[in-house]
């Protein structure tokens, strides 16, 4: 049977797009049944529609804790009428409670190994910590979601990625992104591969 996912992104999608061309190709047994976005000018949603994937726009913004909690209602219901297998956040910049943890099964992508800079800039602060002589290395991990925990949650798969000599932010960002690509792939399959208490 072919699994049903949502992907959930906020910003340009190039990462939803390796999902939805891995799903085209029968890289992946699955079908992106929909794109979410909170961001009506997300580049994801014309990705989406080039793969033939309905793109919906569910407003979650701002920092107001009875909007947060309405917010979360209205995705709560947006997928519930979905009905995912795997909720897959890929690059979806904002927090969610742990009461949409516990409806859905959650995948969450985050451009940096666990515990080491989690929430926004992971790629950035990494490369400054490097030119600061302080790693040698950063990665790439895939975790579930099953609360409001930032980049945290039990880990799926993580690929370290190593600075090189002469790196500019570019560059190093560049292997980042093939490997959030290629690793966001491999953690889907691996995680519909499992049974549901797994």
């Amino acid at each position: 049977m072919t699994a049903r996912l949502v992907v959930l992104a906020s910003g340009s999608g190039t990462n939803c797009e390796a999902v939805m061309a891995a799903c085209a190709e029968g890289v992946l047994a699955a079908d992106v049944v929909a794109v979410v976005t909170n961001n009506p000018e997300a580049g994801v949603i014309g990705r989406a529609r080039r793969f033939g994937v309905p793109a919906t726009v569910v407003e979650h913004r701002g920092r107001d804790p009875e909007a947060r909690q309405r917010d979360d209602a209205r995705l709560i219901d947006a997928l519930e009428a979905l009905r995912p297998d795997l909720v897959v956040l890929a690059g979806w910049m904002r927090i969610l409670s742990a009461e949409v943890g516990a409806r859905f099964p959650i995948i969450n992508l985050h451009p940096a190994l666990p515990g080491e800079f989690p929430g926004v800039r992971a790629i950035e602060r990494a490369f400054e910590a490097w030119k600061a002589g302080e790693i040698d290395r950063s990665g790439v991990m895939v975790h579930r979601v099953p609360d409001e925990g930032v980049d945290v949650g039990p880990v799926v798969m993580t690929e370290a990625v190593p600075f090189l000599a002469g790196d500019t932010l570019d560059t190093f960002a560049e292997r980042i992104h093939a490997t959030e690509h290629r690793l966001l792939v491999d953690a889907i399959r691996f995680v519909l591969s499992r049974p549901p208490s797994d």
